[in-house]
């Protein structure tokens, strides 16, 4: 599988340093100009590469309750890892993130999306991953959460950050299937996995770097 070659590599790359690599480049995502307006608890489904990654950047903000990862964009009957990973299934890897729109607003989850987490102009591609199922993609619940990437995605386009086109897609909501129990809080379960040091380990320094005012150092788990 694809996972297990970029982890072989993962490991070459932590056995020869005496400290993780560092991450994909970050980028300055600009702050959404059209804020997201809601109340009460709420779920996004976000695809951005890898779910060990976004799954522990998302854990890590303030206001998030919950991440769990899982699939997204294909059917139940292959929403197994062993499937997903050939890359035929219609599913990405993805996170369903509940959140408090009181303390982190969509927008801002957003923001931290392409700026620590994933390259939006990378086609089937994050870090070292390829094949549909990594491909970063926005995945709307409501009417607002549409409205709202939709006009980030243009604020993005216009910022002049990235100095390649921007292939992001904004995807319908079909059924979110969690994925198994051993991908569930991999990075706090895994700190020492090559690639968690190599690839994720790196986006949530970023992420209290970047955003300090999102981080806790508590993983939220589940």
């Amino acid at each position: 599988m694809k996972r297990l070659a970029a982890l072989l590599a993962a490991g070459a790359i932590a056995l020869a340093a005496c400290a993780p690599a560092a991450a994909e480049p970050n980028f300055n995502a600009p702050a959404a100009t059209r804020t997201a307006k809601e109340s009460g608890l709420q779920t996004a489904i976000f695809a951005g590469g890898c779910f060990w990654g976004v799954e522990a950047v998302f854990s890590h903000m303030k206001g998030v309750t919950s991440a769990v990862s899982g699939y997204h964009g294909g059917s139940a009957a292959t929403a197994h890892y062993d499937q997903v990973s050939e890359g035929n299934t219609g599913h990405a890897e993805s996170v369903k993130v509940t959140y408090d729109p009181k303390v982190v607003r969509y927008d801002q989850l957003l923001q931290v999306l392409f700026s620590v987490v994933a390259d939006p102009t990378l086609l089937n591609a994050q870090g070292p991953d390829r094949g549909t199922q990594y491909r970063a993609a926005i995945v709307p619940l409501t009417k607002e959460q549409r409205a709202v990437a939709t006009a980030y995605l243009a604020q993005m386009r216009a910022s002049g950050v990235w100095k390649k086109p921007i292939v992001v897609a904004i995807e319908n909501p079909k059924q979110f299937y969690p994925a198994e129990a051993y991908h569930q809080d991999f990075a706090k379960k895994n700190p020492t996995n090559p690639y968690i040091q190599r690839w994720d380990a790196p986006k949530v320094v970023s992420l209290k770097d970047q955003f300090p005012t999102f981080y806790h150092a508590d993983f939220t788990t589940g």
